[in-house]
C-alpha cells in the first residue's frame, strides 16, 4: 500500500515567495514533526517557497531526510493584479477551471502541476511520500483523488493541515488527519 500525505505550510509571514514563517509558524513546524514521529516518510517534496521548506525541515531533520523541493508544488498564483474581493475571484475560478486574471494561472493548469507531481511520486519505489505545498494547490492535490476538493475544502484548511492518502489496490481513502490543539 502506497500513502501520500499532503501537508499546508505552517503560518507564514505573506503570500511572496521569500515569506518566511512567523514565529508560530516555527513552532508549528517543530509540532509537525512530532505529529509525524511515529508515522514512517520515506521521502519528502515540498514547495520551493520557503515557507514551505521552513515547515517540512525539523521534519525532514528528524526523519534523516532530505528535501526534493520542486516548483510543481509552488502556490498558483491568482493574479498579479491585488483584488478586495480576492475570496470571490478564488471561489469563481473553482467553478470555472478556465478563468485566467490577469498574469495568473489558471485552475486547470494548476491541476495538471498537481496531478504530474502526484502520478512521479505514486510511480516512486518509496511507500511513504509526504508533499509539501499551500492552500490552493492543496486543494488541487487533493482533488485529483476527490473530485469534491474545492474552495469549501480550502476554506476549512488551517496552517499547518495534513491529509492522508491510503492507496491500494482496491482504490484509496483520504482523511485529514492533522489535529489542531
Amino acid at each position: 500500500m502506497k500513502t501520500l500525505y499532503i501537508v499546508r505550510h505552517a503560518k507564514a509571514e505573506g503570500q511572496p515567495f521569500e515569506s518566511r514563517l512567523t514565529g508560530e509558524g516555527r513552532k508549528q513546524a517543530v509540532k509537525l514533526a512530532g505529529f509525524f514521529e511515529d508515522k514512517p516518510v520515506d521521502f519528502i517534496y515540498s514547495s520551493p517557497f520557503i515557507r514551505a521548506l521552513e515547515t517540512v525541515r525539523p521534519l525532514a531533520e528528524s526523519k534523516g531526510l532530505d528535501v526534493s523541493a520542486d516548483p510543481r508544488l509552488g502556490e498558483r498564483i491568482l493574479s498579479s493584479l491585488y483584488f478586495d474581493d480576492w475570496q470571490t475571484k478564488l471561489m469563481q475560478s473553482f467553478d470555472d477551471f478556465g478563468l485566467r486574471f490577469e498574469d495568473g494561472e489558471t485552475q486547470e493548469e494548476g491541476m495538471a502541476r498537481a496531478a504530474s507531481v502526484l502520478k512521479e511520486a505514486l510511480q516512486r519505489p518509496e511507500e511513504h511520500i509526504l508533499l509539501a505545498s499551500h492552500g490552493n494547490l492543496s486543494t488541487l492535490l487533493l482533488r485529483y483523488f476527490d473530485e469534491q476538493s474545492g474552495f469549501d475544502v480550502l476554506m476549512k484548511m488551517s496552517n499547518p493541515d495534513v491529509f492522508r492518502i491510503a492507496i491500494s489496490g482496491e482504490g484509496h481513502v483520504l482523511e485529514r488527519i492533522w489535529k489542531e490543539e
